[in-house]
C-alpha cells in the first residue's frame, strides 16, 4: 500500500478506538501482529500483547473510560507510519485524568497492521493509575 493509504488505515483504527469498536480495530490488525505498549507493570495495558491483542483492549476498557488518541502528526514512509499525538482517558478507579503525549509506530503489511509499538509519558500514566491524583498532564 502507498504511505497515504497506510495513514488512512491508521486513522480508521483511531476512529474505531474513540468509539470503543474493538472489533473494527481487530479486523484491521493481522492476527499474529506484534503489539507492544511500553510502560511499567502498574499500567494494566503496558507490556507485550503479541498473540493476545484483544487482551490489550480489554485491559484499557476495564481500567479507563473515554479513551481517545488525537493524532497531531503522521510520518509515513514505505510500510511504516509514525503517529505523534495525545492520549486522553479517565481512570476507572479514582477518576484520575490521563492526558499525555504519545508516539505510535505502526508497520502495515497486506492492508493490515503487522506491528504496533506505543510510547507515552509512562510516569504520568502510572501515577494516574496508582495515585488517585485528580489530574495529570505532561
Amino acid at each position: 500500500m502507498a504511505p497515504e493509504d497506510n495513514v488512512a488505515l491508521i486513522r480508521t483504527i483511531y476512529s474505531a478506538f474513540a468509539t470503543g469498536d474493538v472489533k473494527a480495530i481487530l479486523e484491521n490488525v493481522s492476527p499474529n501482529a506484534q503489539w507492544v505498549n511500553h510502560g511499567p507493570q502498574s499500567i494494566p495495558y503496558a507490556g507485550d500483547f503479541t498473540g493476545r491483542i484483544s487482551e490489550f483492549f480489554q485491559a484499557i476498557g476495564q481500567s479507563t473510560t473515554g479513551g481517545k488518541v488525537t493524532p497531531q502528526k503522521f510520518i509515513a514512509q514505505d510500510d511504516t507510519v509514525v503517529s505523534i499525538g495525545r492520549y486522553t482517558a479517565s481512570v476507572s478507579n479514582g477518576g484520575a485524568q490521563i492526558d499525555t503525549p504519545v508516539a505510535h509506530i505502526f508497520t502495515v503489511s497486506g492492508g493490515k497492521v503487522a506491528s504496533w509499538t506505543g510510547f507515552s509519558d509512562t510516569a504520568a500514566v502510572a501515577a494516574a493509575h496508582g495515585s488517585g491524583v485528580a489530574a495529570i498532564r505532561r
